[in-house]
């Protein structure tokens, strides 16, 4: 596919995506969630990287959807565009790798439910943050329903649901929306340090425990106890990642994985 929104640097087993749409504040269309199904496909096919970093151009992370757009839309066109965009996240959020969203800017809307599609969020303490959905007459479409009271608890979801307001990003600390919260010129830079120690833990076990906290989250604790410990013990063996990982400790070397 050629990409007109995304764009991708791949270096150290860390793929970075910039979204790159400034003059419409990165907003969400058709075409990008159809860029970002390839983007999906396209890295998860790549056995060398390891984790994947998501941010903005400009000023803007994701200023929400385009709502040019999606103002002629009929019931079933806002029903299936609503789709489109759940199908794109839930993708992003069931890849085996992690994923982190550098948030250099504004978060809205759609914004926001694409940060909270990845698995950390690390902010610009110049990043807003909003669902102003209500504002418009409509509610969020891409998940955000569901996404943000499981991230943040009931009662400050439906306060940023229903009231539409900003937020800034020490508040979206506070609430844990965000994991941290830097200065906008060490973003990148602390986001990528980050990336770089993720990378250099053994990759299996890193997508286990990528699998195993948003399995375990959606069952039981005893049921989520219990696949924890099948894949525990599946990293234990000759030849196994956690076989490399404690010989190494023992030799005082670093593992080669």
């Amino acid at each position: 596919m050629e990409y007109t929104i995304l764009n991708l640097e791949v270096a150290d087993g860390i793929a970075l995506v910039k979204i790159s749409r400034p003059k419409a504040l990165n907003a969400l269309n058709t075409r990008f969630f159809l860029e970002m199904d390839a983007m999906i496909e396209k890295i998860s096919a790549m056995p060398e990287i390891k984790i994947m970093v998501i941010t903005g151009d400009g000023k803007a992370f994701v200023a929400g959807a385009d709502i040019a757009e999606m103002v002629d839309k009929s019931p079933g066109e806002g029903t299936d565009f609503s789709k489109i965009g759940q199908n794109t996240f839930s993708s992003l959020e069931k890849m085996e790798i992690p994923v982190i969203a550098a948030i250099n800017g504004f978060a809205l809307g759609g914004g926001l439910e694409l940060a909270m599609g990845c698995d950390i969020r690390i902010a610009s303490n110049r990043a807003k943050f909003g669902q102003p959905e209500v504002s418009l007459g409509l509610i969020p479409g891409y998940a955000g329903t569901q996404r943000l009271p499981r991230l943040v608890g009931k009662g400050d979801a439906l306060l940023l649901l229903m009231t539409g307001d900003m937020i800034d990003a020490n508040e979206a600390l506070r609430i844990g929306l965000v994991q941290k919260v830097v200065e906008p010129e060490l973003l990148m830079e602390d986001v990528m340090k980050i990336a770089k120690t993720i990378a250099s833990k053994g990759p299996q076990a890193v997508r286990k425990v990528k699998k195993v906290v948003s399995e375990g989250l959606q069952t039981n604790f005893d049921s989520g106890s219990k696949l924890e410990s099948e894949h525990f013990g599946s990293l234990f063996g000759n030849g196994s990642e956690g076989e490399e990982g404690m010989k190494a400790f023992l030799e005082k070397r670093k593992p080669e994985w």
